[in-house]
């Protein structure tokens, strides 16, 4: 296995790995100083990414809606959180990317709940970005920073 960063330029046959569920390889990181270099460090794998993906589609959020967004937030937050804790430990900011699937399916609830959202997922992000806003710590996401709308991590 060939680490290669900022100080080991050559190139090899492997230059990455998975385990545990991460992938070891080099990514860009910054320095105390603010200076940004390559690092061999870890971060979700994507095999795991996509078991997550798969794990949130099969939940079926945006066909509960007999649910209320409390109700949703009390079912999911400790397996969400759970992830957070496991993969949100390095290199966080590749794990946004895969919670912020939760988002979409929060805006196909909302537009299945509620008509006056039906048919526009524009205003249906609108208005998930202002009940973030009001309530941030309502899902384990977005106390993460994955919000929706623009104003953290991922726009909607």
């Amino acid at each position: 296995m060939y680490c290669k960063d900022g100080k080991r330029k050559g190139s090899a046959i492997h230059e990455r790995f998975d385990f545990l569920g991460y992938t070891f390889r080099c990514r860009s990181s910054r320095s105390k100083e603010g200076k940004t270099f390559l690092n061999f460090s870890p971060a979700i794998g994507d095999g795991s990414a996509k078991a997550v993906r798969q794990e949130i589609r099969s939940w079926r959020l945006h066909l509960r809606n007999n649910k209320t967004l409390d109700d949703l937030a009390a079912m999911f937050n400790v397996v969400v959180q759970g992830w957070i804790n496991y993969y949100g430990r390095f290199y966080r900011s590749k794990l946004y990317f895969t919670l912020k699937h939760i988002n979409e399916y929060l805006v196909r609830w909302a537009m299945q709940k509620y008509k006056r959202l039906r048919g526009s997922p524009r205003r249906a992000w609108r208005w998930l970005a202002s009940v973030a806003r009001r309530a941030p710590n309502l899902f384990a996401h977005w106390r993460f920073g994955a919000r929706p709308g623009g104003w953290a991590m991922g726009a909607g």
